[in-house]
């Protein structure tokens, strides 16, 4: 066998110019696979052969499975927490900021509905210390709009702040990925306004309209 014939074991090929180009089509392929398949029934192979690289250099860009599963989950609650933060940060009165976290919620969880997917699939999946790195960006999502709430409630805006209420108003948010089609009859920013009118002003009627 001639040298010229042997890779170097990790080593990436000499025609893969950009690394980093590389390991965005390596985690695209990931992240599609395990939202259609789940994490555990989708194999290094899969992943290599619909990225287009061969396994050597996959595993030289990615480490691990489980590692590509964290940084797929890392970096889409990462942008959910920056967001929310920004807008409760924001010089916005409370409704305002309610509105603007309501609405870019539901537009970023649709963008990345594979990612959400995956994190309600497979939330088992990471070791301990993983979830427990994700779930510092949970917490800041959750004290940022716990925080808006507060302030509503405090400006007599809100009727409660009650954190049972602020944790089911996310959790109703995200499942929005589990029912929403492309070619369905509303937007992400039609159907963020419909629910924003429920979680402002109640599904009941008024009772003089009942």
């Amino acid at each position: 066998m001639s040298a010229a014939s042997v890779r170097r074991r990790g080593r990436p090929p000499a025609a893969e110019v950009n690394p980093g180009e590389t390991r965005e089509r390596i985690m695209r392929a990931a992240m599609e696979l395990f939202a259609e398949k789940g994490f555990h029934a989708t194999s290094v192979a899969e992943i290599g052969d619909r990225a287009g690289i061969q396994r050597g250099a996959l595993y030289y860009h990615i480490g691990s499975k489980e590692e590509l599963l964290f940084q797929i989950r890392r970096t889409y609650t990462e942008l959910m927490r920056d967001e929310a933060e920004r807008i409760a940060g924001s010089d916005l009165d409370p409704i305002a900021k309610l509105r603007s976290l309501v609405r870019t919620h539901v537009v970023l969880i649709v963008e990345h509905r594979h990612e959400v997917t995956i994190a309600l699939r497979d939330a088992g999946a990471l070791t301990a210390e993983r979830e427990a790195d994700l779930q510092v960006f949970r917490d800041g999502i959750q004290r940022a709009w716990q925080r808006v709430f507060d302030e509503g409630h405090a400006a007599g805006l809100l009727r409660t702040n009650d954190h049972v209420v602020t944790l089911s108003v996310v959790a109703m948010l995200n499942m929005v990925t589990a029912w929403y089609r492309e070619d369905g009859e509303y937007r992400p920013a039609e159907i963020a306004d419909i629910l924003l009118t429920t979680i402002l002003d109640g599904a009941a009627a008024p009772a003089d309209h009942r």
